[in-house]
């Protein structure tokens, strides 16, 4: 593959690399190498899987400093984020090295006397993984590793924006003694030409997503073509519940960890904050002073908590749910400005009420809209009020509210005074217009595998 395209630095605009520009008949090659090394892969033991994806671990683990340093040159994490995105990444694959070895079946209970009734659970087949830019390392091992673990081939076509750390993520497997074939990185500039032959091809089985739901909608009609299995983590619009028995201090930590995590850059950050009218001063005065003491600047420095947007048109969404949500009568406490370059200044928005955009869409950006409300079922109905349903979170110390709001709230993940719940060993995945399917602990695993029920007659 001779042609490259560039990948570039968005605190700097500087060039960090090239990454191949794959065609369609390089994706069709990968096709053809995934298929071949299926079958081979499969008759692996699972004790012999979960070695290869440990010395995987292993290396991704020394190579810590040099993976998080590059995930912040082509995305803009800050490094100190990047090196927990690492760790996080590596978590995926250590989990998925034991839990492939989890892959039960079933003895059934015979309704006949010389008949034997088995249920087992066996690789789905090549898989087609797409991951998103933000979390470069991460949502690749979320997918690849248990894949890898249950005993299917992978092709992973990472985001244009942030595709090094992937191929860097496959050269570690490869030095760890993974086989070539079974994970494959195709990097391109073109992902529609690319993913054709993915979607057309029957013998590739399964496709998991994580992206927008605009995309992940156009790729699930795609995979219904050859029927295939399909995962999708898509969009996200995260409401924060802050009732009046909060702990104010202890809900204002959390809303930061949630809301300005990779510059706002995350499906499940907080995007609406609703908290009840008795304490919206408190909160909002609490909050200002942490948003402002936010450090602005160059990702690579251990200081900075706020890095750029990736691209121009990330910058060009936020601001315009700024501005249109001033121009409808929000006032921006702190911030509420573009930067430079593609950075946004980190804002806290009040006055915010329905019929603003960024009440409506995912804003994807350092920006935190404060809603008050008066009753729990104001605001449940008002969280619960979009088309999407991956994260939420709320913070009480009711008991009873606790487990009568995470009821009522029609998402995925709940976050109760916890606002950073994923985990590798816990399912992650949403409702409604925020996909279908789980990753993360044994429910992960169940994604790439197919159950088989067999029926034995004895003989006589």
């Amino acid at each position: 593959m001779s042609r490259t395209f560039n990948v570039i630095n968005p605190a700097t605009g500087a060039r960090v690399g090239a990454a191949p520009d794959a065609s369609a008949d390089d994706a069709r090659a990968a096709i053809e190498r995934s298929v071949a090394a299926f079958p081979l892969w499969k008759a692996k033991t699972a004790f012999e899987r979960g070695d290869l994806l440990r010395r995987w671990r292993d290396r991704i683990l020394q190579n810590e400093d040099a993976l998080a340093r590059l995930m912040t040159a082509e995305m803009g994490k800050p490094i100190t984020e990047s090196r927990g995105e690492v760790k996080y990444a590596a978590g995926f694959v250590d989990w998925y090295a034991e839990e492939g070895k989890r892959a039960y079946g079933d003895l059934i209970p015979t309704h006949a006397a010389g008949k034997r009734l088995l249920a087992t659970r066996q690789p789905v087949g090549p898989v087609y993984a797409v991951t998103p830019w933000n979390f470069p390392s991460a949502m690749v091992t979320r997918k690849v590793a248990p894949a890898l673990a249950a005993g299917c081939s992978v092709v992973l076509k990472p985001a244009e924006q942030s595709p090094l750390t992937a191929i860097r993520l496959a050269e570690l497997w490869v030095e760890a003694g993974g086989p070539a074939e079974v994970f494959q990185v195709v990097t391109t500039s073109d992902p529609v030409a690319v993913s054709e032959p993915f979607f057309a091809d029957a013998r590739v089985r399964k496709l998991t997503f994580t992206g927008s739901t605009e995309v992940g909608k156009l790729l699930y009609a795609q995979a219904a073509r050859t029927v295939k299995r399909v995962s999708l983590e898509l969009g996200g619009h995260a409401p924060f519940l802050i009732f009046e028995d909060a702990d104010i201090a202890h809900a204002v930590t959390q809303v930061m960890a949630t809301k300005f995590r990779n510059a706002g850059q995350t499906c499940v950050c907080a995007n609406r904050i609703y908290v009840h009218a008795s304490i919206r001063e408190a909160v909002v005065v609490q909050l200002a002073e942490a948003v402002r003491a936010l450090r602005v600047g160059d990702p690579l420095d251990e200081a900075t908590q706020i890095g750029p947007l990736v691209d121009r048109a990330g910058l060009d969404k936020v601001t315009a749910h700024v501005a249109d949500a001033i121009a409808k009568g929000a006032r921006a406490v702190v911030g509420g400005q573009a930067g430079q370059g593609l950075y946004f200044e980190p804002t806290l928005l009040v006055d915010v009420a329905a019929g603003m955009r960024i009440l409506e869409e995912e804003t994807f950006g350092p920006v935190a809209p404060i809603v008050s409300f008066t009753s729990e079922a104001e605001v449940i109905a008002a969280a619960n009020d979009t088309p999407y349903g991956l994260a939420a979170y709320l913070w009480t110390r009711d008991l009873g509210r606790a487990f009568r709001v995470s009821e009522a709230l029609d998402y995925g993940i709940v976050g109760v005074n916890d606002g950073l719940p994923a985990t590798p060993h816990a399912p992650f995945g949403g409702v409604k217009a925020s996909g279908v399917g789980r990753e993360g602990g044994r429910w992960g695993l169940d994604e790439y595998l197919d159950v088989k029920y067999v029926s034995i007659a004895l003989p006589a």
